[in-house]
């Protein structure tokens, strides 16, 4: 037998659904056997198909919890601070945003979703780290040396990420 798809490859191989000929190069692996191209037509799994309004309300939630939690951020760090609050409020705003974005789009998932929650957690970084003096707003460059507040946006990010 000649293959359907490619005439110049011999091949004992037959689809199981339509029994075409088919090469191993245009053979397809499925749960119930090999199939071909036109039979198998692998679908994405619905999870995993984010269209364009998920983005939006993904990214309209995660500005919104960013903009919430970085104020709480601010100002929970204001009242008290010691070495390792940073680090669990980053653990708890990534938690947040991660989990309210994958609500948001009724627990879908995907890379889009995950830069979208980073983005956030990155945000209430910076909203937290923004200081005032004399009535200006300023982002003191210091911040971006801090190694333990680096390293709390990075446990952040990580679980924001994990949840999507």
């Amino acid at each position: 037998m000649r293959c359907a798809l490619h005439p110049g490859v011999e091949t004992a191989l037959t689809c199981g659904k339509c029994g075409q000929a088919i090469c191993p190069q245009c053979l397809v692996q499925t749960p119930v056997g090999a199939r071909c191209p036109q039979c198998a037509k692998l679908k994405r799994l619905p999870v995993l198909e984010v269209g364009s309004i998920n983005y939006l309300k993904a990214a309209g939630v995660s500005l919104g919890l960013a903009l919430l939690f970085g104020f709480l951020w601010a100002l929970l760090l204001s009242l008290a601070s010691f070495l390792y609050l940073s680090l669990i409020l980053a653990l708890a705003i990534g938690y947040g945003i991660g989990e309210g974005v994958s609500l948001s789009v009724n627990r879908k998932r995907g890379r889009g979703l995950q830069a979208i929650a980073a983005c956030g957690v990155l945000i209430s970084y910076l909203i937290a780290n923004f200081r005032f003096l004399h009535g200006v707003v300023f982002f003191p460059i210091s911040a971006l040396f801090d190694l333990w507040g680096l390293i709390a946006l990075a446990l952040g990010v990580l679980v924001a990420v994990g949840r999507l």
